[in-house]
């Protein structure tokens, strides 16, 4: 049974019809125009009456005994034009969520991650000739998890896993199917994520599967009825998210992803619906129907203490994912858990990584192997090979490109890569060692896909992957599970632990020596971002203005002023800069040489006991990046 609905935006009148079929012809019936030449027709997308388009912008109805009856049930074609009426109204709002942030900072990229993961799992279904919606829910699943970007984006790939999970050898659903698909879709996320947070994404799926379940109950239920009240679930649950999160309600906001989720949901019921005379109500919430800000920082997954970072593949079959998640998370924290029945993605910090693999081999068998020690003090790094690094354009390598290195450096075929972005951080990677780098960082997130190709490109089996960004961990932990060789992510937030890391990098050292020293490295350094406000707000405790420098220390608001050299100060001293032994400033496109050597200076006359370096960066948004080693 195929089933759509379509209104024009062109010239052409508006229109709405719909069909019920059980064969490949279309059906035709008669309809008539509303606009001014109220002629009769035969056809599906408006009127096709021969009057000029100023002469008619009319909408149909259809009359009399040909009209069709409303779907009764989904079949993969009626879920592709969900899909595709959801990437649409995504499409829609996209900046409108990237300007919102918790943080006035220019990096707001939630509605960009979530449409280029959409968009990759719409990429693989609209050209397929599958009418099965279990064909369609499993292509789309694993679509959007090749393009999966950000936390926001692998959070939205298991979604559509779990959607896909629920439909498994189904044709077409009925209303009650399709709200028990978008439960498990809701439940498939929350087991993705160890701990879970309410305000997030997370509860929003949640609420929306249970108001489609609720709709479902109904009698005479169809499916637009239960995408609807899906679509109002995520609403009512979107609106809540301030309560749930001091950090959101601090900042007046709403959270990003649950947002963009909600977005999704009207589009999709958009597509399936003539619903011109409910869509006041689907304005988006707050004051005069404005875009609510988005919270992008609510759903990061933290860090939480040092230990050793365990990960490792475990393969078997009719493997208890619910089993061994609450087993392992009695061992540690910030645990992954993920996967099927046959292949399970495991990643732990804890103080006693044998028994935690102990546990894991008693489900099935271990391959992949990483353990990094996340605990031991790690002595002052320092950048000599970064110093004497300048960038220049006509060596600037291209994006996820491997490098060759001499295998006499790379006795134990251990490869590096690494996400960057600026000419002159990219620059500084390679001349570090990085054997490829993948284009990406603030607002340009890579896909799991693209960090896929790059270590694939490196002619080496062990591969250790640095996401140099808090809000590509997530999406570059996907790779491990994909690729066909070893890949070992060191989970750097930001790039001066990645520098940190990559010059801990021993060539002569095996994959396992090298995660252990890397993540000690990455560990230890302290980043200051610099950058001007976008907007006024309150966080952290900082009424901030528009306009004003401030300043983030691991990726937490912290310092708040007028000027570079004031903001910089209080940073450095809010970290104990008097501990350390060396600051590298690294220069964004937004500031200009002579701004940096001022800033230079002011830390070398406040803290005389600090070597402080120089280095062009090129990386856009943040006028400067300091690494306190």
């Amino acid at each position: 049974m195929g089933w759509r609905s379509a209104r024009s935006t062109g010239s052409w009148p508006s229109t709405s019809t719909s069909w019920s079929s059980t064969g490949p012809a279309s059906p035709r019936w008669r309809t008539t125009c509303r606009g001014r030449c109220a002629s009769r027709w035969s056809g599906r997308w408006g009127c096709q009456s021969r009057r000029s388009t100023s002469s008619c912008r009319g909408s149909t109805k259809i009359t009399g005994r040909d009209r069709p009856a409303a779907p009764r049930t989904v079949d993969g074609q009626l879920l592709k034009q969900a899909l595709l009426g959801s990437l649409a109204w995504l499409s829609a709002h996209q900046e409108e969520i990237n300007r919102l942030n918790v943080f006035p900072v220019p990096d707001g990229d939630t509605g960009t991650n979530m449409l280029l993961t959409l968009q990759s799992a719409v990429e693989d279904i609209k050209d397929s000739p599958a009418t099965e919606v279990s064909k369609i829910a499993r292509i789309a699943a694993h679509g959007s998890l090749m393009g999966a970007r950000g936390n926001s984006g692998v959070i939205l790939s298991q979604i559509f896993r779990g959607f896909g999970n629920a439909v498994q050898g189904k044709n077409e659903l009925t209303p009650g199917e399709l709200a028990e698909a978008f439960e498990e879709a809701a439940n498939a996320a929350y087991r993705a994520v160890i701990k879970p947070t309410e305000g997030t994404i997370l509860s929003v799926a949640r609420e929306a599967g249970r108001a489609a379940t609720a709709a479902a109950r109904e009698a005479n239920a169809t499916p637009t009825a239960v995408i609807k009240a899906a679509s109002g679930g995520a609403r009512a649950a979107v609106e809540k998210t301030p309560s749930q999160l001091k950090i959101l309600h601090e900042a007046g906001v709403v959270d990003a992803g649950g947002y963009g989720l909600q977005i999704m949901l009207d589009g999709m019921l958009r597509s399936v619906e003539e619903i011109d005379s409910d869509m006041a109500r689907l304005a988006p919430p707050g004051p005069a129907a404005a875009a609510p800000p988005a919270a992008q920082a609510a759903l990061d997954l933290p860090e939480e203490g040092w230990g050793y970072c365990t990960e490792f593949l475990v393969q078997g079959e009719g493997l208890d994912l619910e089993r061994m998640r609450e087993e392992i998370a009695g061992l540690g924290n910030s645990v992954l858990v993920v996967g099927e029945s046959d292949l399970v993605k495991v990643h732990v910090h804890t103080d006693d990584p044998p028994r935690v693999i102990a546990l894991a081999s008693t489900y099935g068998r271990l391959d992949r192997l990483s353990v990094g020690d996340m605990s031991t003090q790690h002595r002052r790094l320092r950048q000599q090979a970064a110093a004497d690094s300048e960038p220049e354009a006509s060596t600037r390598p291209e994006p996820g490109v491997a490098r060759a290195v001499p295998d006499q450096q790379r006795a134990n075929g251990v490869g590096t890569v690494a996400v960057v972005s600026g000419p002159g951080l990219v620059q500084i990677f390679r001349g570090l060692g990085a054997d490829a780098t993948v284009e990406g960082g603030q607002t340009m997130n890579p896909s799991t896909q693209d960090m896929l190709a790059a270590v694939e490109s490196v002619p080496y089996q062990d591969v250790v992957l640095l996401p140099n960004n808090r809000n590509v961990v997530l999406a570059a932990r996907q790779v491990p599970s994909l690729s066909t060789k070893r890949v070992h992510v060191v989970a750097t937030e930001n790039v001066p632990q990645g520098i940190a890391a990559l010059v801990a990098f021993n060539p002569e050292r095996s994959a396992a020596e090298n995660v252990r020293l890397m993540g000690e490295a990455g560990a230890h350094v302290q980043a200051i971002e610099v950058t001007h406000a976008v907007r006024d707000t309150r966080s952290n405790g900082l009424r901030v203005k528009k306009g004003d420098v401030i300043a983030l220390i691991n990726d937490k608001l912290k310092h708040t002023g007028g000027d570079y050299g004031s903001v910089v100060q209080d940073a450095l001293t809010g970290i104990g800069a008097g501990d350390y032994e060396l600051v590298t400033i690294y220069r964004g496109l937004q500031a200009t040489d002579s701004e940096a050597e001022r800033l230079g200076e002011t830390i070398r006359g406040s803290f005389p006991g600090l070597e402080v370096e120089l280095q062009s960066g090129g990386q856009e948004h943040y006028p400067f990046i300091l690494s306190v080693e």
